[in-house]
Protein backbone atom coordinates (compact mmCIF):
# COMPACT_ATOMS: atom_id res chain seq x y z
CA UNK A 1 0.00 0.00 0.00
CA UNK A 2 2.83 2.41 0.84
CA UNK A 3 4.45 1.63 -2.52
CA UNK A 4 1.37 2.90 -4.33
CA UNK A 5 1.43 6.14 -2.29
CA UNK A 6 5.07 6.60 -3.25
CA UNK A 7 4.32 6.02 -6.94
CA UNK A 8 1.41 8.48 -6.81
CA UNK A 9 3.61 11.13 -5.16
CA UNK A 10 6.18 10.67 -7.95
CA UNK A 11 3.41 11.06 -10.55
CA UNK A 12 2.26 14.34 -8.96
CA UNK A 13 5.87 15.57 -8.82
CA UNK A 14 6.31 14.75 -12.51
CA UNK A 15 3.09 16.60 -13.41
CA UNK A 16 4.27 19.68 -11.51
CA UNK A 17 7.63 19.58 -13.27
CA UNK A 18 5.91 19.21 -16.65
CA UNK A 19 4.00 22.41 -15.76
CA UNK A 20 7.35 24.07 -15.03
CA UNK A 21 8.62 22.83 -18.38
CA UNK A 22 5.66 24.46 -20.15
CA UNK A 23 6.28 27.76 -18.36
CA UNK A 24 10.01 27.57 -19.15
CA UNK A 25 9.11 27.34 -22.85
CA UNK A 26 6.85 30.38 -22.51
CA UNK A 27 9.66 32.16 -20.67
CA UNK A 28 12.04 31.51 -23.58
CA UNK A 29 9.54 33.09 -25.97
CA UNK A 30 9.09 36.10 -23.69
CA UNK A 31 12.86 36.55 -23.40
CA UNK A 32 13.31 36.40 -27.18
CA UNK A 33 10.48 38.93 -27.67
CA UNK A 34 11.95 41.09 -24.89
CA UNK A 35 8.49 41.23 -23.26
CA UNK A 36 9.26 42.13 -19.64
CA UNK A 37 5.63 42.24 -18.46
CA UNK A 38 4.97 38.74 -19.76
CA UNK A 39 8.22 37.54 -18.20
CA UNK A 40 7.17 38.87 -14.79
CA UNK A 41 3.84 37.05 -15.05
CA UNK A 42 5.62 33.83 -15.97
CA UNK A 43 8.01 34.17 -13.03
CA UNK A 44 5.02 34.58 -10.69
CA UNK A 45 3.46 31.40 -12.08
CA UNK A 46 6.75 29.54 -11.69
CA UNK A 47 6.97 30.70 -8.09
CA UNK A 48 3.53 29.22 -7.38
CA UNK A 49 4.52 25.94 -8.99
CA UNK A 50 7.76 25.84 -6.99
CA UNK A 51 5.76 26.13 -3.76
CA UNK A 52 3.59 23.23 -4.93
CA UNK A 53 6.70 21.21 -5.79
CA UNK A 54 8.08 21.80 -2.29
CA UNK A 55 4.85 20.43 -0.79
CA UNK A 56 4.88 17.45 -3.16
CA UNK A 57 8.49 16.73 -2.30
CA UNK A 58 7.56 16.64 1.40
CA UNK A 59 4.76 14.20 0.55
CA UNK A 60 7.25 12.04 -1.37
CA UNK A 61 9.67 11.98 1.57
CA UNK A 62 6.82 11.05 3.93
CA UNK A 63 5.71 8.27 1.56
CA UNK A 64 9.29 6.96 1.44
CA UNK A 65 9.53 6.83 5.22
CA UNK A 66 6.13 5.12 5.46
CA UNK A 67 7.28 2.58 2.90
CA UNK A 68 10.48 1.91 4.85
CA UNK A 69 8.52 1.63 8.09
CA UNK A 70 6.13 -0.85 6.41
CA UNK A 71 9.15 -2.93 5.35
CA UNK A 72 10.48 -2.96 8.93
CA UNK A 73 13.26 -0.39 8.51
CA UNK A 74 13.23 1.76 11.65
CA UNK A 75 15.84 4.39 10.71
CA UNK A 76 15.25 7.53 8.67
CA UNK A 77 17.48 6.59 5.75
CA UNK A 78 17.76 8.79 2.66
CA UNK A 79 17.65 6.10 0.00
CA UNK A 80 17.55 6.61 -3.74
CA UNK A 81 14.63 5.29 -5.77
CA UNK A 82 16.85 2.50 -7.11
CA UNK A 83 17.69 1.44 -3.55
CA UNK A 84 14.02 1.64 -2.54
CA UNK A 85 13.02 -0.45 -5.55
CA UNK A 86 15.19 -3.30 -4.19
CA UNK A 87 12.80 -3.47 -1.23
CA UNK A 88 9.77 -3.90 -3.51
CA UNK A 89 9.07 -7.55 -4.18
CA UNK A 90 5.94 -7.32 -6.35
CA UNK A 91 7.21 -7.15 -9.98
CA UNK A 92 4.38 -4.87 -11.14
CA UNK A 93 4.93 -2.39 -8.33
CA UNK A 94 8.68 -2.49 -8.87
CA UNK A 95 8.25 -1.87 -12.61
CA UNK A 96 5.81 0.98 -11.96
CA UNK A 97 8.15 2.60 -9.41
CA UNK A 98 11.16 2.38 -11.75
CA UNK A 99 9.06 3.71 -14.66
CA UNK A 100 8.00 6.77 -12.63
CA UNK A 101 11.59 7.32 -11.52
CA UNK A 102 12.76 7.32 -15.14
CA UNK A 103 9.91 9.55 -16.29
CA UNK A 104 10.57 12.12 -13.55
CA UNK A 105 14.31 12.00 -14.26
CA UNK A 106 13.71 12.69 -17.97
CA UNK A 107 11.38 15.60 -17.18
CA UNK A 108 13.95 17.10 -14.81
CA UNK A 109 16.67 16.72 -17.44
CA UNK A 110 14.54 18.54 -20.06
CA UNK A 111 13.75 21.29 -17.56
CA UNK A 112 17.43 21.74 -16.74
CA UNK A 113 18.35 22.03 -20.43
CA UNK A 114 15.62 24.60 -21.08
CA UNK A 115 16.57 26.62 -18.00
CA UNK A 116 20.22 26.60 -19.12
CA UNK A 117 19.14 27.90 -22.54
CA UNK A 118 17.01 30.62 -20.93
CA UNK A 119 19.94 31.66 -18.75
CA UNK A 120 22.19 31.98 -21.80
CA UNK A 121 19.56 34.05 -23.61
CA UNK A 122 19.28 36.41 -20.63
CA UNK A 123 23.07 36.73 -20.40
CA UNK A 124 23.25 37.57 -24.11
CA UNK A 125 20.51 40.17 -23.70
CA UNK A 126 22.33 41.78 -20.77
CA UNK A 127 25.61 41.81 -22.70
CA UNK A 128 23.89 43.47 -25.65
CA UNK A 129 22.27 46.08 -23.38
CA UNK A 130 25.60 46.82 -21.70
CA UNK A 131 27.27 47.24 -25.09
CA UNK A 132 24.45 49.48 -26.33
CA UNK A 133 24.69 51.69 -23.25
CA UNK A 134 28.44 52.00 -23.71
CA UNK A 135 27.87 53.14 -27.29
CA UNK A 136 25.28 55.72 -26.30
CA UNK A 137 26.81 57.13 -23.15
CA UNK A 138 30.48 56.27 -23.43
CA UNK A 139 32.70 54.67 -20.87
CA UNK A 140 32.56 56.05 -17.32
CA UNK A 141 35.14 58.71 -16.51
CA UNK A 142 37.78 58.05 -13.87
CA UNK A 143 37.58 61.54 -12.28
CA UNK A 144 37.31 60.29 -8.69
CA UNK A 145 40.63 58.43 -8.64
CA UNK A 146 44.16 59.75 -8.79
CA UNK A 147 46.10 59.16 -11.96
CA UNK A 148 49.69 60.24 -12.35
CA UNK A 149 50.04 62.63 -15.31
CA UNK A 150 52.71 60.40 -16.88
CA UNK A 151 50.34 57.39 -16.85
CA UNK A 152 47.77 58.89 -19.22
CA UNK A 153 46.66 56.62 -22.03
CA UNK A 154 46.09 59.44 -24.51
CA UNK A 155 42.52 60.46 -23.67
CA UNK A 156 39.33 59.67 -21.84
CA UNK A 157 37.99 56.95 -24.15
CA UNK A 158 35.21 57.28 -26.63
CA UNK A 159 32.68 60.02 -25.93
CA UNK A 160 29.58 58.11 -27.09
CA UNK A 161 26.65 59.63 -28.92
CA UNK A 162 25.53 61.84 -26.04
CA UNK A 163 27.60 64.32 -24.09
CA UNK A 164 27.02 63.21 -20.51
CA UNK A 165 28.33 66.49 -19.06
CA UNK A 166 25.68 68.60 -20.76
Amino acid sequence: MAVQALIESLERLDEAHVDMLDWAGKKRTAIMKNNVDELIGILNQESRIMKRIEQLEQERVTACYEFLHERGVKSQLNLTMTELSRLVFDPEEKQSLLHMQKKLSNTLHQLKELNDLNQKLIEQSLTFLDYSLDLLVGEPEQAATYQHPADKNGGRGRPGLFDTRA
